[in-house]
């Protein structure tokens, strides 16, 4: 694969193994590069602070400790920033909200979010202007495909006004940007069309099983399966294609729904992708026993259907691709737990409330909002996040294990997956 792409990963095979051993963590991420001029704080029109709060982050609330805070150096922007392990800024996934109407298993368990969980209060959450900031200063520093998540996004009231404005966006060389959402489905069907007209490119949309039984079980809601399947349906009719749909497989729960899924979605135009059951927050009680590989859904789909590796597209790609050899489509597999992809990692996170998290697996994040709402021109916010990203070393799944079982962890429903 060329160096475009960036380095090679291995297919999943039948035969190989199953999981990478673990590795030990290696460096301290207390300093973090901040652009500027030299080692001193800039002054005038630049930023006038030196030292940069990092705050605990608690998984389940946002709150922070603001005890810990590391120093900051400036340094010249110059070109792309890349991270501490020469990963490229390429993605900013956006979560609108923290509130979803699902209470699924793995996410959002209700005996955690029940009804007297308290979620980030509106008058908290960044205001669209304030995402398109962001998000502007992201694309100039490389971002090229921007997602936006939950929660479940379809729940922030007038998204479709949001979409339009980051449509606008573009790139340095003035190429658009790649505007996706992924949602659970409920929503779709009645939203899709003025989505696409807002602008937005494609879905992504979460189905954990095609019976309704183990659906309502998993997702822990009244909504049918055929609610979802309409949206999806809908989605690919508008043009929001080609339609994803993502299914977190575990053990004993769900895995028996592989094969039905494949069959159901296999030659219909929409990617069916599984992912291995992830540790994401501290509240769903996680077991790697309830993981099955990457490596074992391939075979299972294997028995029924001859499929073929596909090269990754690019650089940062996380499933693995697979075709049908009938050229019926194709499926992917996501094995963050079994095969991690950290090395190619091009992700930024921007939470609710508006703080910047460089993990899935994170427990800090920056406060972007207070840049912000504290008179930022957009040439010290672009400052600001150059300084975050070159600061990044962060590598969870390839660390997973003893060093990471007592570590706190934003939830999933919280920063988007």
């Amino acid at each position: 694969m060329s160096d475009e792409h960036g380095p090679k990963r291995e297919p999943l095979s039948v035969d190989s193994a199953q999981a990478r051993p673990y590795q030990e963590a290696s460096s301290s991420d207390s300093e973090i590069a901040f652009p500027g001029r030299g080692d001193t704080p800039p002054s005038g029109s630049e930023l006038a602070q030196a030292v940069l709060a990092r705050p605990e982050q608690t998984p389940q609330t946002g709150r922070v400790d603001a005890s810990r805070r590391p120093t900051v150096r400036f340094a010249p922007v110059e070109g792309q920033p890349r991270d501490k392990r020469q990963r490229p800024l390429r993605d900013l996934r956006i979560s609108l909200t923290d509130k979803c109407n699902f209470r699924c298993t793995y996410c959002m368990p209700r005996e955690v979010f029940g009804t007297d969980y308290e979620f980030l209060p509106h008058s908290s959450l960044l205001s669209f202007e304030e995402i398109e900031r962001v998000a502007r200063q992201a694309v100039s520093l490389g971002v090229r495909k921007l997602r936006l998540t939950g929660g479940e996004p379809l729940l922030r009231r007038n998204i479709e006004v949001l979409i339009a404005m980051l449509a606008k966006l573009r790139t340095p060389q003035g190429e658009p940007v790649e505007l996706t959402l992924t949602t659970n489905g409920t929503l779709l069907g009645r939203k899709a069309q003025s989505l696409k007209e807002a602008g937005l490119n494609r879905v992504t949309v979460s189905l954990d099983a095609l019976d309704d039984a183990r659906f309502t079980q998993l997702s822990d809601s009244g909504v049918s399966v055929s609610t979802v399947l309409e949206g999806i349906a809908k989605a690919q009719a508008v043009g929001l294609s080609p339609v994803k749909v993502n299914m977190v497989v575990r053990k004993g729960l769900n895995d028996d729904q592989i094969l039905p899924m494949v069959e159901h979605f296999k030659g219909s135009g929409q990617i069916l992708r599984f992912i291995e059951y992830m540790d994401v927050g501290t509240s769903n009680g996680w077991n790697l026993q309830e993981v099955v590989s990457g490596a074992e859904i391939v075979a299972r789909i294997q028995s029924r259907f001859a499929l073929e590796p596909v090269a990754a597209q690019y650089r940062g790609e996380v499933a693995s691709r697979w075709r049908f050899k009938d050229g019926s489509g194709e499926v992917g597999v996501i094995t963050s737990v079994t095969q991690p992809f950290c090395g190619d990692c091009s992700r930024m996170r921007l939470s609710p409330e508006g703080r910047l998290f460089l993990c899935l697996f994170a427990s800090q994040g920056y406060d972007v909002r207070a840049q912000l709402r504290s008179g930022a021109s957009d040439e010290q916010l672009a400052a600001y996040m150059h300084g975050v990203w070159t600061g990044r070393q962060d590598r969870y799944s390839e660390i997973r294990g003893e060093q990471t079982t007592s570590r706190d962890r934003i939830e999933m429903s919280y920063i988007g997956g």
